[in-house]
């Protein structure tokens, strides 16, 4: 980043108010999910989704009370995003899924209105960044006090003992997703030296130990691809990026040789040759969805917004999800916003925030694969607005002109010249 875009965006940093990242947490909340494995204390559905959905009323009422002018910066993901939430009604509005259907319509527009509102605090900073790794850290922190309190409710056996949330419901994916992007992020940011050592060991340390008990491979993926590109963006401009690199290729070799068995044993997670290559059962859904028999206008605007499942059974695929709950044509809006914003990362100069932007957009495209979200409101969808916000150029500073000074009066005969 130039001198000139980083003194611009710190300023904007710090004009940013403290309720901007209260509203970006409470999203984070919304996003949690109510379904997940069974926690120390045994919290109702009911109570779960009031509490989510109550964050994400508070976070519209705040973003509007902070943004009470209503001023926001238009750009291509909140558009297509949009364009997305309209098409979601469309295609709900016939209540093939329900009035569940209307009701994520409902809960889909105030995200994407909640982000309108805080776009005109993207400016490529970092400030949402911070806000990110700290809540998710938090999140991360509940999970790691539940595994203290009770090993065995954190690590049950209907999971095949991968580490889940124990008060909170949260599933091992998810909190593999949650400590891989925080991770990512904060390797980023102490490359550039914008955190320190110890902030950073605070952060990645426990987030790795985390991510190594939930046994998630999507986002372990994710992470070393992501990071890949991330650090490969910086490489021309940073010398601590190619220091970086030299060494984790060089560690990765070490492990990859010394601990080759312990590595294929993790991945595996004891399951069948059949069992993995069918993506533990993934298959046979996509196919069977893929095989339904459908409709020109169900084939084209999908059956509404749903749970993300196909006779009962999770689909576990963005694109599959789409497509059956928003058709194809939401299924080429979703790939338009990952194209738009791949594209301009690309065409970025090489800095932090392009960095993290690539980052996060190619973990979601990742885990596109094997996660759904990408189609309502979703970590993913805030992860990608994340990268939308840095990837957003600084607002032009207009320089504060000099008071025009009343123009004195001089006497014509003052203004003959004398010649002494």
């Amino acid at each position: 980043m130039s001198d000139d875009r980083r003194t611009v965006a710190e300023t904007s940093v710090a004009r940013t108010p403290r309720t901007v990242g209260t509203v970006w947490g409470l999203l984070i909340l919304n996003t949690l999910g109510s379904a997940g494995a069974k926690t120390i204390v045994p919290l109702p559905r009911s109570l779960i989704q009031m509490v989510t959905m109550g964050a994400l009323v508070t976070a519209f009422a705040l973003a509007l009370t902070v943004n009470t002018r209503m001023r926001i910066r238009a750009g291509s993901y909140l558009f297509l995003l949009t364009l997305l939430l309209v098409l979601s009604v469309i295609s709900s509005v016939h209540l093939e899924s329900g009035f569940g259907a209307l009701f994520r319509c409902f809960r889909l527009a105030l995200f994407v209105g909640t982000l309108w509102l805080l776009s005109r605090w993207w400016d490529g900073g970092t400030t949402f960044v911070r806000h990110h790794i700290r809540m998710y850290l938090a999140v991360l922190g509940t999970v790691a006090a539940g595994l203290i309190a009770s090993p065995g409710a954190a690590l049950p056996d209907l999971y095949g003992g991968r580490l889940v949330g124990a008060l909170w419901p949260l599933t091992p994916p998810q909190i593999g997703q949650y400590a891989a992007v925080i991770i990512g992020l904060t390797v980023l940011l102490l490359l550039d030296g914008r955190t320190d050592r110890t902030s950073a060991a605070v952060v990645i340390v426990p987030s790795l130990v985390l991510l190594a008990l939930t046994h998630t491979r999507t986002a372990t993926l994710g992470l070393l691809v992501g990071l890949v590109l991330a650090i490969g963006s910086l490489m021309l401009t940073s010398a601590a990026a190619r220091r970086f690199f030299t060494w984790a290729v060089g560690i990765s070799a070490v492990a990859a040789v010394g601990f080759a068995g312990a590595l294929q044993t993790w991945f595996l997670r004891g399951q069948s040759q059949e069992n993995f290559s069918s993506l533990t059962g993934r298959a046979k859904v996509w196919h069977a969805l893929l095989t339904a028999p459908r409709s020109t206008t169900e084939y084209l605007f999908g059956h509404g917004l749903g749970d993300k499942s196909f006779d009962g059974l999770p689909i576990d695929n963005s694109w599959l999800a789409v497509y059956n709950e928003q058709g194809v044509i939401g299924v080429g809006l979703v790939a338009a916003f990952l194209v738009v914003l791949g594209a301009v990362a690309l065409l970025r100069p090489p800095s932090l925030s392009r960095a993290c932007a690539i980052f996060l957009i190619s973990y979601c495209a990742m885990a596109s694969y094997t996660e759904a979200g990408l189609g309502d409101a979703s970590p993913y969808l805030l992860h990608l607005a994340l990268a939308a916000s840095l990837l957003a150029t600084p607002a032009q500073v207009t320089p504060l002109s000099a008071p025009r000074l009343p123009r004195r009066h001089v006497p014509r005969w003052a203004q003959r010249s004398e010649v002494i």
